[in-house]
């Protein structure tokens, strides 16, 4: 029997959300991560997929004339791979009354595509998509959601083995074919090493210097490949929070995969008793952790981190409604107040300080500093 389909109700609510804003919208994430699905749940008046030679072939001789004559919500799947399109939604996306609106499906950002934000500015409004939150699937599998990741067929497979092997199978499919397009010219074996070196980092501080020496490129080299990790929404980059330039604060990104299974696949670890025993286990649910307080948020944008020489951190600061909120998250069963969170919440001045941990039960750890279950953070940071 297939799995039970898994509703997407708040995600789809973002994007007609943002059909009310702009004529254009940007759904963007991962492959696999379910853009195709949500965007089928619209009932779109036409779609094409850019990676169809079909679709294409349509859209390659006279696309403003062709997507000219559509009216309501038109779907353009995979539009990295087409990118001379955009200067033709701009024209389109003018059109007095707005006949039709377009959603734009990408697996890469903005940055990655050849003149994106210059064609569209004013015109497009963005929502990101990651795989499966704990908000979607139920807090009773949520153990199985960070031993497995978030991508649906992952997360949906008939058994861990099955799991594991889409993974792989993720991987070298992005190793193989998808990494070429935005100018990595590794063999595929020596862009794994590179992954899998920054899958070793999770949560620590990027050195390039480092990552370059692993696989015999010059440090510019090397951040270009970062670059597009982070672009294709595999990794992300965690930049620190700082201010006042003149104090001596941690300046350096910290690094993390950003789909937990996906680091388990890299770090070769096959179901969740291998993930317990390895040495990082902790650092795996940092990753996790961190990627639903910022989907919570919706705080792709804003997302940071804070460290002192001395020491003192904080996993990751969000600004909201002009305060700073501070996020610790903790695998542990009753987290306890610590030197570093006191020091952190009054050097930065939080207005409040959680920690998410994988308990049931929200309590106040001391004044200003509660616990917080992972499974009620969407309900919890709902209204920040």
């Amino acid at each position: 029997m297939p799995p039970k389909p898994i509703l997407r109700t708040a995600r789809a609510n973002d994007i007609a959300q943002a059909l009310q804003r702009a004529p254009i919208v940007g759904l963007l994430g991962a492959r696999q991560c379910g853009k195709t699905t949500l965007a089928k749940g619209l009932a779109p008046a036409a779609t094409f997929d850019l990676e169809s030679s079909i679709d294409r072939g349509a859209l390659a001789s006279a696309p403003e004339t062709t997507l000219g004559s559509l009216r309501g919500l038109v779907v353009l799947d995979e539009i990295q791979t087409m990118p001379e399109l955009l200067p033709i939604l701009r024209v389109l996306a003018d059109r007095p009354g707005q006949p039709a609106q377009f959603l734009l499906l990408g697996s890469a950002s903005p940055d990655l595509m050849r003149g994106a934000s210059e064609s569209l500015a004013g015109r497009i409004a963005f929502v990101h998509l990651s795989g499966f939150d704990i908000d979607e699937v139920g807090a009773a599998v949520m153990q199985q959601l960070w031993h497995r990741g978030g991508f649906p067929r992952s997360f949906l497979a008939a058994d861990d083995a099955s799991s594991y092997a889409w993974r792989q199978d993720f991987i070298e499919t992005f190793l193989s074919r998808d990494a070429a397009r935005f100018g990595i010219s590794l063999p595929p074996e020596q862009l794994r090493r590179f992954w899998t070196m920054l899958a070793h980092c999770q949560g620590g501080p990027l050195n390039a210097s480092d990552l370059a020496r692993g696989i015999g490129v010059d440090q510019k080299t090397a951040t270009k490949y970062v670059d597009v990790l982070v672009g294709t929404y595999l990794v992300r980059r965690l930049p620190p929070w700082f201010v006042n330039t003149k104090k001596r604060l941690v300046k350096t990104p910290k690094v993390y995969v950003r789909d937990s299974g996906v680091l388990h696949a890299l770090l070769a670890l096959r179901d969740g008793a291998e993930v317990m025993a390895h040495p990082r286990f902790g650092m795996s649910w940092e990753g996790f952790a961190i990627e639903h307080v910022i989907h919570a948020l919706r705080a792709e944008r804003d997302a940071c981190f804070w460290g002192s020489p001395a020491g003192a951190e904080i996993d990751l600061v969000v600004p909201r409604g002009g305060k700073l909120y501070g996020f610790e998250c903790k695998f542990s069963d009753a987290p306890k107040n610590t030197s570093s969170m006191q020091v952190a919440r009054a050097a930065l001045e939080l207005a409040h300080l959680y920690v998410v941990y994988p308990g049931s039960r929200e309590f106040e750890i001391a004044e200003g500093i509660s616990a917080l279950p992972l499974t009620r953070v969407f309900a919890a940071l709902h209204d920040l």
